[in-house]
């Protein structure tokens, strides 16, 4: 059981800070209880359950907010990009439906802010004010802030953003942009590294000061470590040096943060297997399946599986290759989940998972290629990798067999020597057929035979080029002109060529199954 305080209004306002959200109309108290985050879609029938987050995307004016209100009575608050026009009309719908308005900022996207605020609410990393703090990191960016007296982020090796203070708001754009994308920007990292502050920073076991200059607000910072290897690093903004009492309050920061993320690890590593374990449990669509998927939180019908896997395999570096793998399921679950909130992924082997919720509507599996597809455009360049997408199961008992089809599909894709690409099963029904009795003829050790394996011989002994002759004929349904030019020799010398390759095969091309049996037997073995 997860016994962490519960995440209120008020909790996320203050940790996020006015900077980026602010309260623009509100019934009273902000001590409601966010259950999860919602984004509005006009075209989709609204279905916000009660305590939900409802990111009003394209909302505006005080009419369109009234609306909205009343639509989503049962929500904690809706969420409106800067500048929200605020009357006594909505002032009353408000006090009405007791639902609040807050303000977002204009420079945050919603993708961003969703992504946010659902891992704040996924980590449980949110407590209430006046209560004693959980030991998470938040808690701790928090302390380090109070002791310091300016705002702390806490960031990992990849300057992605772990924690960070309230009080962001007093710091620059460049902070702020961070704390949004929960990762510092490529020109700031670039920057410090050009200017040798990463080097100095890891190089140091005491904290460093930088001044940034150009506007931005000057950082001290301290890398957390555990021995000789890094794991983050604490980073203040700061306008002046820090004192010496302060440098080592920093130092002493960086030893707790580094055991609560040895801690993080461990434990995101157990939960990670159990995750695997009891989606690899649904997936097997046994008698404990339902079980499994009941623990899970997944919807039980209706269902289509992915599989996703990397393309690009780092040589030489496990590690890395594990640790890429692990981010880009992460990603994929973060992306279904926000699809559908009772769909769940894990990473199972090398292959990340998906089981994916659709309503009824038909063409379920045409819809999954969809989401599929746009999560690669997401991930581009930074994830080269494929889905294979299986056929919808109506229930759990046929998950296993969706769940085969999607591991079908992506085996496609891989034979293809092909990256970025999605494939639904039955789009490359009949390839995966032949990669499935391809395995038959290697597993039974089975040789070509008959007229097929007669012009391998030949060409194989002579240095002919029969079958390349066979198969641009069959490939150009007989056009001899056009098998030719394939082939890049005169009409008459192909025409010689196919008349040898029939006497030497015995071949009957006027028999429809004698065509057929040499064509499956050129795509089987693979000559």
């Amino acid at each position: 059981m997860n016994n962490r305080p519960r995440a209120s209004l008020g909790r996320i306002l203050h940790d996020l800070g006015s900077t980026v959200m602010d309260v623009a109309s509100s019934p009273g108290d902000l001590d409601t209880e966010v259950t999860g985050v919602h984004i509005y879609d006009p075209l989709d029938e609204l279905l916000v359950p009660p305590g939900g987050l409802l990111l009003a995307v394209g909302v505006q004016g005080a009419e369109q907010v009234c609306t909205l209100l009343r639509s989503a009575r049962e929500a904690a608050g809706i969420v409106v990009k800067h500048p929200v026009e605020v009357d006594e009309q909505v002032r009353a719908a408000t006090l009405e439906t007791g639902v609040a308005v807050l303000e977002l900022t204009r420079a945050a996207s919603w993708s961003q802010v969703a992504a946010l605020l659902r891992s704040l609410l996924a980590e449980g990393d949110l407590d209430e004010p006046g209560e004693d703090p959980p030991d998470d990191l938040f808690a701790l960016a928090n302390a380090v802030c109070a002791l310091l007296d300016a705002p702390v982020t806490i960031e990992d090796r990849s300057a992605r953003v772990l924690a960070y203070s309230g009080r962001q708001d007093e710091a620059d754009p460049g902070r702020v942009e961070t704390v949004l994308g929960r990762q510092v920007p490529e020109r700031y990292q670039r920057m410090l590294e050009e200017r040798g502050f990463f080097k100095q920073l890891y190089q140091s076991r005491d904290p460093i000061y930088m001044e940034l200059g150009e506007g931005s607000i000057n950082r001290a910072a301290v890398a957390v470590r555990t021995g000789d290897e890094i794991l983050g690093s604490i980073w203040v903004a700061v306008r002046e040096p820090l004192t010496e009492q302060r440098r080592r309050a920093l130092a002493d920061a960086a030893k707790i943060v580094a055991l609560r993320l040895l801690r993080e690890r461990a434990g995101a590593d157990t939960q990670r297997r159990l995750r695997a374990d009891l989606l690899s449990t649904v997936l097997a669509g046994g008698g404990e399946a339902a079980e499994a998927a009941g623990r899970l939180g997944i919807a039980t019908g209706r269902l289509c599986v992915l599989a996703a896997q990397l393309t690009d395999h780092p040589e030489g570096d496990p590690a890395r290759g594990e640790s890429d793998r692990q981010r880009f399921c992460d990603a994929f679950a973060l992306h279904v989940g926000a699809i559908h909130p009772k769909a769940a992924a894990a990473l199972v082997g090398s292959i990340a998972y998906a089981v994916l919720p659709l309503h009824a509507g038909g063409d379920e599996e045409a819809r999954a290629v969809r989401v599929a597809e746009s999560f690669l455009a997401r991930v581009g360049p930074r994830h080269p990798a494929n889905i294979g997408v299986g056929r919808l199961a109506a229930s759990l008992s046929q998950v296993a067999r969706s769940r085969a089809d999607a591991d079908r599909a992506l085996r496609v894709l891989r034979a293809r020597s092909t990256a970025g690409q999605v494939a639904g099963y039955t789009a490359v029904h009949f390839e995966s057929l032949l990669l499935q009795v391809s395995d038959v003829v290697v597993a039974e050790d089975q040789t070509p035979t008959g007229p097929y394996q007669r012009l391998l011989a030949h060409d194989a002994e002579h240095g002919s080029e029969l079958v390349a002759t066979l198969r641009a004929y069959l490939d150009a349904f007989g056009d001899v002109n056009l098998a030719a030019a394939r082939v890049h020799v005169h009409a008459n010398t192909f025409r010689y060529r196919l008349k040898r390759l029939l006497e030497i095969s015995g071949l009957d091309l006027s028999d429809p199954d004698a065509r057929l049996t040499v064509m499956l037997q050129m795509r089987i073995f693979g000559h």
